[in-house]
Order: C-alpha cells, then sequence, then structure tokens
C-alpha cells in the first residue's frame, strides 16, 4: 500500500519529501521505537522531535506539519486515531469461518449460526445462542440459554453464565467472569445465609471486557452494562450495578452492589465505589479515590474522594504537614516560655 492510499483511506494529506513520495511502499506501522526502514509511525506532537529524527520509517502521522523532519508526513487531524486505523488494516485478519471443530462441546437444543468459529475445547450448554461472524476461543464455558451476538470475539477461558446475554461486537479478553454468583448474604444465628442470586448480566453492544475482569449477576434483575463501555483487566462490578454507555472502567477498579453509572464517566485505576453509589454522567473519578453516595457531574480525587482542586490545595497542605508541626511545635515552646517569665 502506498503513501497516497493511505493518505486517501485516513482523509489526510501527504507533505513530501521526494518527487515520488505518493507512490512509496509503505510494509508496516510501529512506534517509533521499533519502525524501520518501509515503515509508517506516529508523532503525537506532545514531545521533543528527538526520538522522531532518530527513527528510520519513512513516514510519520501528524497532526501539524513539521519543519526539519526528513519523512513523508501524513496530516490528519487525530493521529492517534489514524494509527490505530492502520494498525487494524495492517495486522488484522479478515474474519474466516472455521465452524465447529472436533472437540467442542455442544448441548441440547443450542442454535449456533454456521457462520462461526468454535474451537476445542468450548462448552457450550443446552440452549445458547450464538450470532454470525462470532469466535469462541478454547476453554470458554458458555452457560444454559447464554446468548452471544454477532461479531464478537471470546478468548480462551472466559466464562459466561447461564441466561446472561452478550451483545454485538462485543469483545471478552481472556479469563473473564460473566455472571458469577453475586456476593449477596444475610448473617442469622452465628452463620452467613447465602442468598440465591437468580438475576442475569446484559452486556450491550460494542462493549470490551478485559483479561480477568468479573460481572455478577443480580440477585433479581439485571446487572447492565451499556453499549460502547471498555472495561480493563482485573475489574470486579458486583450484582445489580448498572454503567451507561460509552464509559471506561480502568484496572483493579472495584464497583460495589446495586451502584448507578452514568454515561461517558471515567473510573480510573484502582477507583473503589461503594454500594448503592450513584455517579453522574460525564463524571471523572482520579485513580485510587474512594466513592459514595450521590456524586454529581464533575472532577473528582482522594479517598474519600473530593473535587479535583479542592484535592489539590489539600494535597499540597498535606505535603507542609511535617513543616507545619514542627512550627507548630517552636511557637508552643515560646508562648511556654514567656509564660513563664510573665510569672
Amino acid at each position: 500500500m502506498n503513501l497516497g492510499e493511505i493518505a486517501d483511506f485516513l482523509g489526510g494529506r501527504l507533505r513530501g519529501v521526494d518527487a515520488e513520495y505518493a507512490q512509496r511502499v509503505i510494509t508496516g506501522v510501529a512506534g517509533m521505537a521499533q519502525a524501520t526502514q518501509g515503515y509508517i509511525t506516529l508523532y503525537k506532537g506532545n514531545g521533543p522531535l528527538d526520538e522522531l529524527l532518530a527513527c528510520n520509517a519513512d513516514a510519520v502521522l501528524v497532526k501539524e506539519e513539521l519543519t526539519g523532519v526528513n519523512k513523508v508526513q501524513v496530516i490528519v487531524d487525530k493521529p492517534a486515531l489514524a494509527f490505530g486505523k492502520l494498525l487494524t488494516l495492517f495486522y488484522t485478519k479478515p474474519f474466516s469461518p472455521k465452524g465447529i471443530m472436533n472437540g467442542a462441546y455442544v448441548g441440547d437444543n443450542v442454535c449456533i449460526s454456521t457462520n462461526v468459529t468454535v474451537y476445542p475445547g468450548a462448552y457450550i450448554g443446552d440452549g445458547a445462542t450464538i450470532g454470525d461472524c462470532t469466535t469462541i476461543h478454547p476453554g470458554v464455558c458458555i452457560g444454559e440459554n447464554a446468548e452471544i451476538g454477532r461479531n464478537c470475539t471470546i478468548y480462551p477461558n472466559v466464562t459466561i453464565g447461564k441466561d446472561c446475554r452478550i451483545g454485538d461486537r462485543v469483545i471478552i479478553q481472556p479469563g473473564a467472569v460473566i455472571g458469577a454468583d453475586g456476593f449477596g448474604y444475610e448473617f442469622d444465628e452465628g452463620r452467613h445465609f447465602k442468598i440465591p442470586q437468580v438475576g442475569i448480566v446484559v452486556v450491550e453492544d460494542d462493549v470490551e471486557i478485559g483479561a480477568n475482569a468479573t460481572i455478577d449477576r443480580a440477585t433479581s434483575g439485571v446487572t447492565l452494562i451499556g453499549a460502547g463501555t471498555k472495561i480493563d483487566n482485573m475489574v470486579q462490578i458486583a450484582h445489580n450495578v448498572t454503567i451507561g454507555k460509552h464509559s471506561l472502567i480502568i484496572a483493579q477498579t472495584g464497583i460495589a452492589g446495586s451502584s448507578k453509572i452514568g454515561d461517558y464517566v471515567v473510573l480510573a485505576g484502582q477507583v473503589g465505589v461503594a454500594d448503592h453509589t450513584t455517579i453522574e454522567s460525564a463524571t471523572q473519578i482520579g485513580a485510587q479515590a474512594g466513592v459514595m453516595g450521590n456524586v454529581k457531574k464533575g472532577a473528582y480525587m482522594g479517598s474519600p474522594a473530593m473535587p479535583h482542586l479542592q484535592f489539590k490545595r489539600s494535597y499540597l497542605l498535606f505535603k507542609r504537614l511535617p513543616e507545619i508541626h514542627e512550627r507548630l511545635q517552636e511557637l508552643e515552646k515560646r508562648a511556654f516560655v514567656d509564660k513563664k517569665r510573665e510569672e
């Protein structure tokens, strides 16, 4: 694929270094540290040019034209997005169905499209449904009456519990568990009585769920993951949680039961959300924050979480506490000495 074709594909424009730059063939896409001759790379525009100048790539994706760069520049509005599109174009193979392969277990009354791939070692329970162009990798366990939509990729050792519903174009990374029992108990006569968890999990379209993430089924009703939401590795989502559309839930975040997360919410790494918390849409919660109650739209940090600017002021004060303590002790000593003199 030559650079002229790449520019047309991305809707960008070229800035060349020789007369034949548009015809130059590109054979690969990589970051600056890995790109070699024949490759196109990415410059995000927020750092020095040293690494780019030292890179052997023939071309670079940029937002604005750079001076002093001896590479063909493909100028696009969103270079990082263009880079992702090229990675998809160069390295993602078109879906090629292999059917239900020997060694896969398929239960009774299962509805599976003929245009699927089900690898050996997969288990598909009675009454399950799997849509067109979906891939089920080895070690996947799909429970009774579970539904999986079209164009999904379910990676190895994923568990999808009975009756759970997965939408279209969903990606579930290795080891994730969808539809385990919620953590529901009542204490009675010296022991914890288990409350049956009879609800389901519904994952809407275009969701991605990271490796070893866990989403518990509802006690009754639904644990819901809204369309377009992306969930990172090792996230815990408890029973009866509702997460809106296009939210980002980052690694090691834990969301306790019956919480409601709005649309376009960002929960950074290791955020803790207490049970029955409500977070309004378009809210951003910083890493390791702890939130509870009703959280209005805004940016928050700290544990317990507070508005971002308030946290920054508090943190600056916190760092000065040893100095402030020493000054306070000195003032107390002076006051004590002055009092003795007066006596």
